[in-house]
């Protein structure tokens, strides 16, 4: 969803910013931000489904592959609004998903390859700090075919998606700061390996300089050990 260039997170940030000056009850902007936000969480749901519908498969249509389907579909559209129906040959599977305003019939198509193909690519270490603290480091990590400023800007990007997202609006309204630390500790960890990230613990740690001991100060430590 691109509006003039903007992207999801701008366009629902522009919405907060106008809204309590087109009303001044807040329950209501409140109540239309939230639904326009899920709005906008459907369509880019829709989005990604139709996607894979496109270019991706499935390996089999073995009962926990098709659960499998079936519990991230019913993460994004509902658990009672999903229905999955393996085809008889099993060259593929009917899904039909319950749209608040209609109903949409897809197919996924059953490749066995896709198993073959798929390659893990392993994570490498990533820490951040802020410019206003760069002795306190995040431990992170991202892919090892993501390159560090890719990373970043990944990290920016999902950082500003968070905070109009329910959770992150909640967050807002309890009066919680919109800061790096509190968006570290609440983002969901699917949020961040979506886009190759991988967060190892939620609170930072200090940078520690270390200090080589000298030959006198090692032997002093050797035989006090002993």
């Amino acid at each position: 969803m691109k509006i003039k260039g903007m992207n999801e997170a701008q366009f629902l940030s522009l919405l907060q910013k106008v809204l309590p000056k087109a009303t001044k009850d807040p329950h209501l902007a409140s109540a239309i931000y939230d639904e326009v936000a899920r709005e906008v969480q459907l369509l880019k749901s829709i989005e990604s489904f139709e996607k894979f519908c496109e270019t991706g498969a499935l390996p089999n249509i073995e009962p926990d592959t098709v659960a499998d389907l079936q519990t991230e579909l019913a993460g994004k559209f509902g658990a009672d609004n999903v229905a999955i129906t393996p085809e008889e040959n099993g060259a593929g599977v009917a899904v039909e998903i319950a749209l608040p305003d209609r109903k949409m019939s897809s197919r996924v198509k059953v490749d066995p390859t896709v198993v073959e193909e798929e390659v893990k690519i392993p994570f490498v270490p990533f820490p951040v700090s802020l410019p206003e603290d760069p002795e306190l480091v995040w431990l992170l990590a991202r892919r090892e075919d993501l390159g560090p400023d890719e990373a970043a800007r990944a990290l920016s990007k999902i950082e500003d998606e968070f905070w109009a997202t329910k959770k992150g609006q909640q967050l807002q309204r309890e009066h919680i700061e919109k800061t790096f630390a509190e968006f570290i500790i609440n983002v969901p960890a699917s949020a961040l390996t979506e886009s190759g990230l991988k967060r190892h613990y939620k609170e930072p740690e200090a940078l520690k300089t270390l200090r080589l001991l000298s030959a006198s100060e090692a032997s002093t430590l050797a035989e006090a050990s002993v």
